[in-house]
């Protein structure tokens, strides 16, 4: 007998070689028929496996990111299938679960697909799938698996099988198709109700541009028709707030073929909405007691070896800048913190000096692959509002909790109100990946999960997702229509101190390591941007829009008049322009709607002689007739309604 723990605490016993299922089947007939995969001691299985050891056990469903993507991996087989059966003989490359959906690599030979095919190749998906054939796992020798992937004369897979040690292979079959593949998968293709294959994309074999480029096809499954039609809507939604289109549209931001791919050009309206943010979190920092520092864009590239940055990036970040003297070599910043110890050498330290929080808005350049550069939300040169703070080991915890609250204020400034802390720790198995001794990961590991539990967040937990150098908490952040994102980042290290040799004298009189806090609650500026003009789809909150009033005179009689106005709400802090243009008004009242200016004031004729300003909402439309002091009072009264809902006031005044 082996014993089950259930995510309630409690335990149960089966005969040893119960599978998962059998265990859900006990548990819920209902249950049983959902469940398609399992998470045994923290490891996604197939529910079909058997267990032969006592064990944690959790059952996935469609409603657990795990059950879904596992879902989704099942379906890119399932396409591959369908492909082989319509298309004899092509090769196939990988085919892996992504955020929302799968996609699968395939070599068509001199004949690739065209979109016109995808309903095709969705029909027959569709067939196989309705058969219910069983996902069956099979643990293989290298010998077969070459063998078998030979004789089907698929050079891919046998180059993947290469690379991978003997007794660790396995195959999968459903139906008539057979896939080198670890797993785990649903229990068979029944779930999949709905199939919709998105695109075709060109994709280097293994991300490499000297290989050859493979047809790559994305799809998504859904286990009901219901499901897949409201995502549709959603994907009509998130085209309307693609940050890329708006950012046009509402003149925030531009990139220049000749400056170069994943470097943005803000422009003056986007330069304004993006220094409001920097003065919105310097004001946040000061009242927190971080020091303002500045660092350069380059250092030798001895800096990164030092902090094993060159190491681990070096080979993909952009190469060295050699100079007229020998052997001398600088890097492009793709650091900030090691500029930070370096600052904190510069002085020494007592115990009575820490916590020491270094805060810089410092831009840093990776070189990202071209096929993976998109807008704001992945680029070459990026500014993070990065800051280091320096602590001595007992003041961990409560240094970590206080950026916590940091981050936090920010998320509800912005009005992201669902958000989930993920603790991203290190690779169970795999410790290769990091620097530093097991006692310091320990360390630093409890002190992330005790401040997460002591202010109360909701938690994952992801194994295998921290920085080389220590363990994270990320915020993933939930947009208006339900989409993730990863924005903020808290990362605790005891290895770069250790590596700079940073030092300060305790109350013993000796030499001690500080631990230090790296923290980003924007993460990057273009990210977090991107990602704001997104959930709120250009309608930024009225204390950070570029502008948030356009005058319109009807005609240019009464063009003075604007300008007055425009000067006289200037004295109260508003900000906007006159829109003094050769236009009818019905036109400019269009055009300015299409900029999501959230007020416009019309004047004419009988506003000069009032004195007032005929007032529209952006959305709303005509809202009453103003005096300039009654309009000021309704703009601080929004301002004040966005407080309410988490907004420090005295932080964007």
């Amino acid at each position: 007998m082996i014993k089950i723990t259930l995510p309630d605490g409690s335990i149960r016993e089966y005969e040893k070689g119960t599978t998962s299922l059998q265990v859900a089947l006990s548990i819920s007939e209902g249950l049983a028929r959902n469940v398609l995969a399992a998470k045994i001691n923290g490891e996604v299985w197939d529910a079909t496996r058997p267990l032969n050891e006592d064990c944690n056990l959790t059952l996935l469903t469609w409603n657990d990111t795990d059950g879904k993507q596992t879902m989704w991996h099942s379906s890119a087989h399932l396409l591959a299938e369908a492909l082989e059966a319509l298309y004899p003989g092509v090769k196939l490359g990988i085919g892996p679960a992504i955020e929302s959906g799968f996609y699968y690599d395939v070599d068509f030979g001199d004949k690739p697909i065209t979109p016109e095919e995808l309903p095709k190749i969705e029909a027959k998906m569709q067939e196989l799938a309705n058969k219910k054939s069983e996902y069956v796992r099979k643990e293989v020798s290298k010998a077969d698996a070459i063998k078998y992937f030979t004789e089907k004369g698929d050079q891919y897979k046998l180059e993947l099988i290469d690379g991978l040690p003997d007794g660790e292979i396995t195959f999968y079959t459903q139906g008539n198709f057979t896939d080198l593949c670890r797993g785990p998968h649903m229990p068979n293709t029944g779930f999949v109700k709905a199939i919709k294959l998105m695109n075709i994309a060109g994709a280097y074999w293994r991300g490499n541009e000297k290989n050859k480029m493979l047809t790559r096809i994305y799809g998504i499954t859904f286990p009901k028709d219901k499901e897949l039609k409201e995502y549709l809507v959603l994907l009509e939604e998130a085209k309307k707030r693609d940050h890329r289109k708006l950012g046009k549209e509402l003149e925030l931001f531009h990139f220049s073929e000749k400056v170069g791919m994943g470097l943005p050009l803000w422009l003056p309206k986007g330069a304004a909405l993006r220094e409001r943010l920097i003065q919105f979190m310097q004001r946040a920092q000061i009242k927190s007691g971080y020091l303002p520092v500045a660092t350069p864009h380059i250092a030798l590239k001895d800096l990164y070896v030092c902090s094993g940055h060159y190491e681990k990036y070096g080979a993909d970040s952009f190469q060295p800048i050699k100079t007229p003297r020998e052997n001398e070599e600088f890097f492009l910043k793709p650091m900030n913190c090691p500029h930070h110890c370096e600052i904190y050498k510069a002085s020494p330290k007592s115990y009575k000096d820490l916590p020491v929080r270094y805060a810089e808005f410092g831009t840093v350049y990776r070189y990202e692959q071209a096929g993976e550069l998109h807008g704001l939300t992945r680029v070459r040169g990026f500014t993070q509002d990065d800051a280091h703070l320096f602590v001595r080991p007992d003041q961990v915890k409560e240094e970590f909790c206080k950026v916590i609250d940091l981050v936090l204020h920010v998320l509800n400034a912005l009005d992201f109100k669902d958000y989930t802390a993920q603790i991203s720790l290190r690779d169970k198995e795999d410790r290769s990946k990091y620097i530093g001794t097991e006692a310091n990961w320990t360390l630093a590991e409890q002190a992330i999960i005790e401040s997460a539990a002591e202010k109360g967040l909701r938690t994952v937990t992801e194994y295998g997702e921290a920085a080389f150098y220590g363990p994270k908490l990320d915020f993933m952040v939930k947009d208006a229509i339900g989409r993730k994102w990863q924005l903020g980042t808290i990362q605790v290290d005891y290895n770069l101190p250790e590596r700079f040799e940073l030092e300060y004298t305790g109350s013993d009189n000796q030499k001690h390591r500080p631990v230090m806090i790296h923290r980003a609650p924007f993460g990057s500026l273009e990210r977090f941007i991107a990602v704001l003009i997104e959930h709120c789809g250009g309608n930024f909150p009225l204390w950070l829009t570029p502008d948030q009033i356009a005058i319109l005179p009807i005609s240019e009689r009464f063009n003075d008049y604007a300008h007055e106005v425009l000067q006289l709400l200037n004295n109260y802090d508003i900000r906007g322009y006159v829109d003094d243009r050769d236009e009818k008004i019905g036109r400019k009242i269009r055009d300015n709607e299409m900029k999501k200016i959230p007020y416009m004031l019309i004047v004419g004729e009988k506003e000069v002689a009032d004195r007032k300003v005929a007032v529209r909402k952006h959305g709303q439309g005509d809202v009453g007739i103003f005096s300039m002091e009654e309009f000021s009072d309704i703009i601080k009264n929004e301002i004040e309604n966005d407080f309410k809902k988490g907004t420090v006031k005295e932080e964007v005044k």
